[in-house]
């Protein structure tokens, strides 16, 4: 080629190439506004407003955190303290504004207490039935151990590929467990505090029996299969007494709760007919002592249908 074409050849294939990058499909690209989702400012602001309420909140409860830490873990609650007590404080403002507006000053204040009193009541029942779950469950947590152990794993393989297969509490206890000792807390003190925060007897025996087989040797698969086939049997004689005890506890909780239910339905159905347990000294002294008398049944009744063994 002549030198006086380059000129024009190079021209044409600086104009080839730039036909072909304008005209070739490029990539996509979505606007950097478009790549979130925008949440709209009632949201924002909503979202904003809850943070710091729950900031709040969190400065005032500093000291005592801990301890409600420890009972949403008992429970098996997983939020942070300071945003279960920003609900509860919401419940109980909103259960107060509706009592103001159904009945006046007395209605707001006996509803402004059903919540935290009811929050109360809701992690003791969740936290006994998760303890309760647990103790059901520990019989064929041993047995899975000891499977585990038969087949050739060590004692912390075979916690672990038990705390993946169990249920529920089973598998946040022994998943704990399992966690502690990794960073290096050790197995004994593990075991005895996860007793403690599931309040078991029997995995108590549990923990103590993995101690002295820690210490003396031996076949730690037998030892767990018949500390297993023990708390096998005490579960079936716990059931079975909790059958025969059942027509007691229900005929307690029918007494306790038929003057909460008459006085409702006289509340309802004829409201002067109470008057006088509120307006009168004598009646407000017969309320304070049918209370008194009603806690000292109810905690009698308990103990009877309640057998430790």
């Amino acid at each position: 080629m002549s030198p006086a074409l380059w000129g024009p050849a190079a021209v044409a294939v600086a104009a080839a190439i730039a036909t072909v990058l304008v005209a070739a499909p490029g990539r996509a690209r979505i606007p950097r506004s478009r790549r979130r989702p925008v949440a709209g400012d009632d949201d924002g602001r909503l979202a904003g407003a809850a943070a710091t309420a729950t900031r709040l909140v969190a400065k005032a409860m500093r000291q005592r955190e801990g301890g409600l830490t420890v009972t949403l873990d008992l429970a098996g609650v997983r939020r942070r303290p300071q945003d279960f007590v920003f609900l509860v404080i919401v419940a109980t403002v909103v259960l107060a504004a509706a009592g103001m507006l159904i009945g006046g000053v007395a209605v707001m204040l006996l509803l402004a207490v059903v919540a935290p009193l009811g929050s109360v009541v809701w992690l003791r029942l969740r936290t006994r039935k998760r303890r309760k779950a647990f103790a059901d469950q520990l019989d064929d947590t041993l047995q899975l151990v000891a499977g585990s152990l038969r087949a050739g794993h060590s004692l912390m393989q075979s916690l672990s590929g038990v705390a993946r297969e169990a249920e529920e509490p089973t598998a946040s206890e022994l998943g704990r467990l399992v966690n502690e000792t990794r960073v290096g807390r050790p197995l004994q003190i593990a075991l005895e505090e996860s007793a403690i925060r599931m309040d078991n007897e029997d995995f108590h025996w549990v923990t103590q029996a993995i101690a002295i087989n820690r210490e003396v040797g031996g076949n730690l698969a037998d030892v767990l299969e018949g500390v297993g086939k023990t708390i096998r049997e005490r579960n079936q004689i716990r059931r079975h007494v909790a059958a025969l005890s059942a027509e007691g506890r229900l005929s307690g909780v029918i007494l306790v709760g038929l003057p909460f239910v008459v006085g409702g339905f006289l509340l309802l159905t004829n409201p002067t007919y109470l008057t006088p347990f509120v307006q009168h000294p004598i009646g407000m002294a017969a309320l304070v002592l049918g209370a008194f008398l009603l806690v000292v049944g109810s905690i009698w009744m308990a103990k009877v249908v309640k057998i430790r063994f």
